[in-house]
């Protein structure tokens, strides 16, 4: 609402503004009272002392002397009119000067402001809105979602319960609506029933209660949620949920697949079809030392090396970069693919020692629940003792105590998990890790994005962030096959081709010098062409899998995207 008219009617239908309102004008019938009499007394007492006046001259003298101008022109004489003028005089400063303006403001000009600052927040959605997505909550899945959703030209708005959230939400570029989510009439102005999606990312009773609502307004849009607990996983889905997820959970077992010392070379981080996306550490291989045009990976794989992931750092898989042990490859191919490559490094050696878990809340649970099922031998560093368990897993003390440390076999432990949901303790105790290993491989978590490159740069290996982590589920939820995470900051995403490339070969395209970005496989239908052949040209219409960092990814969605 940007012009006066609405911004005043938004004020004039709202109860305590339409209260204060009737105390104001109470106030100023009052004080027109007083100026009437008054106005009477000066013409009673100038009649008294002989002079003349007509009534609009008594209404001039009043107001004069009562807001001090006090001109002098007309003056009593007697004192008794002298005694009157000072009364006059003495009331005016009190009701004209004190009274009115502070009156004025509190029940007039601040409500006003106030009304004009709410009416910002948009309390419904345009009725033409339709294939958008709804997130319920503001926490920092929210708000990546958002950040996710808009970078991909999605529609989308952020239900807000309070208007002062809602503003500050808007404030910050996001789109957002004030509303209550228990409230079918909500649903109704969000025009929930013509939307794509709708999340829900609040505790588990809003979202089974909004999950309920929705329902009565929308019975067919789908609608995702995430539950805190195991036991709302199955309520949520009675309460019309079309897709539950335990995003701390999925957090954790994501940290557990990076981890070293499984039996084999490459590890899949995740398909997108018949394209499976590993992850190859080179440490202890024959490839340290050699660059990627003479490590022989395609000759004997048939794959391309796609990237080289070295502490949150993507570097280019050029012909002349040379593999170093503390890179770890991302290759891109078919199961078959991915054998011939273990094949050709030779199996890794397997590892005595167990992995560290720093944390033993949902994120270090998971964890360890994944491990446990490879058969990978873990020890869990926790000092609350209500979360200790008894199967000899857990070593109960603070992780930053280096005895409790070396008691938990921080000396020979191929990798650890920091896990806390503290990200300034995660910090900590990645740099105290660092220090002690500087060989060992460091997972952590992060609860906020701000703090990734922070993290890398403290000793971490491997980041995920649980925000990216949920936001990317969604997405593909949304649209498959769309993102994938890698690693916080790596990203696989699908794009069209569109004119900029279509009839061009990924040689003169060349985008991995002008963004960063490489491309692993171009879909054509069903048909798709891993490591595709740069010579051949790109249909337009045809969908590209592109890996970059988040940054690389900004410049080629801005390059290319339509």
């Amino acid at each position: 609402m940007k012009f006066i008219p609405s911004q005043l009617l938004y004020f004039f239908q709202d109860r305590r503004a339409q209260r204060n309102l009737h105390s104001l004008i109470r106030f100023i019938l009052f004080l027109c009272f007083f100026i009437v009499v008054y106005s009477v007394l000066f013409h009673v007492l100038m009649e008294m002392e002989g002079q003349h006046y007509s009534w609009v001259t008594g209404f001039y003298w009043t107001l004069t002397v009562m807001s001090t101008l006090g001109f002098g022109d007309i003056t009593f004489t007697s004192d008794l009119g002298k005694v009157f003028s000072l009364c006059v005089l003495m009331s005016g400063i009190v009701f004209l000067l004190v009274m009115l303006p502070f009156t004025f403001i509190q029940f007039f000009y601040a409500p006003f402001l106030e009304a004009q600052t709410k009416s910002r927040a948009a309390r419904e959605l345009p009725e033409e809105t339709s294939d958008h997505l709804i997130i319920i909550g503001s926490d920092q899945v929210a708000l990546s979602l958002a950040s996710r959703v808009r970078q991909f030209n999605y529609k989308y708005c952020i239900l807000a319960n309070e208007v002062n959230h809602a503003l500050d939400l808007v404030d910050q570029g996001y789109n957002a609506v004030v509303g209550e989510s228990d409230n079918p009439h909500t649903f109704q102005l969000l025009r929930t029933d013509k939307a794509a999606m709708v999340v829900l990312l609040s505790d588990d009773m809003k979202n089974t209660n909004a999950a309920f609502t929705i329902r009565e307004v929308a019975p067919d849009v789908p609608v995702v949620a995430n539950a805190d607990s195991e036991e709302s996983v199955d309520i949520l889905e009675l309460a019309g949920s079309s897709h539950v997820f335990q995003f701390m959970d999925m957090l954790g077992e994501n940290l557990a697949r990076r981890t070293l010392g499984t039996g084999t070379r490459s590890n899949i981080i995740g398909n997108i079809n018949t394209l499976n996306i590993a992850e190859a550490p080179v440490s202890d291989t024959l490839l340290v030392g050699r660059t990627v045009k003479d490590s022989g990976v395609r000759d004997a794989t048939g794959m391309n090396i796609v990237g080289l992931w070295e502490q949150g750092r993507l570097v280019s898989a050029r012909p002349d970069t040379v593999i170093t042990s503390k890179m770890a490859m991302i290759l891109a191919g078919s199961e078959d693919q991915l054998k011939a490559f273990d094949d050709f490094v030779g199996e890794a050696p397997s590892m005595e020692a167990p992995v560290l878990i720093l944390g033993g809340g949902r994120v270090g649970q998971s964890a360890a629940k994944l491990l446990r099922e490879r058969g990978v031998d873990y020890k869990i560093v926790e000092k609350n003792p209500n979360l200790i368990g008894d199967d000899g897993h857990y070593i109960h003390g603070s992780a930053s105590d280096i005895d409790v440390l070396k008691a938990a076999g921080i000396d020979s432990a191929p990798s650890v998990f920091v896990t806390t949901h503290t990200d300034d303790l995660n910090i900590y105790l990645t740099i105290y890790c660092r220090r002690l290993r500087p060989d060992i491989q460091i997972i952590s978590r992060a609860t906020f994005d701000r703090n990734v490159t922070v993290l890398h740069k403290a000793g971490a290996d491997l980041v995920m962030s649980y925000a990216s982590m949920a936001a990317n589920t969604i997405i593909n939820l949304l649209s498959p096959g769309k993102v994938m995470t890698l690693t916080e900051g790596l990203n696989i995403f699908r794009v069209e081709v569109g004119r900029s490339l279509a009839g061009k070969t990924l040689m003169e395209s060349n985008i991995r010098d002008e963004t960063g970005c490489s491309i692993i496989a171009v879909s054509r239908g069903d048909d798709m062409e891993i490591n595709p052949d740069p010579m051949l040209p790109l249909d337009k219409g045809a969908s590209l899998l592109v890996i970059g960092a988040a940054d690389d990814e900004r410049r080629f969605l801005d390059k290319y995207q339509i």
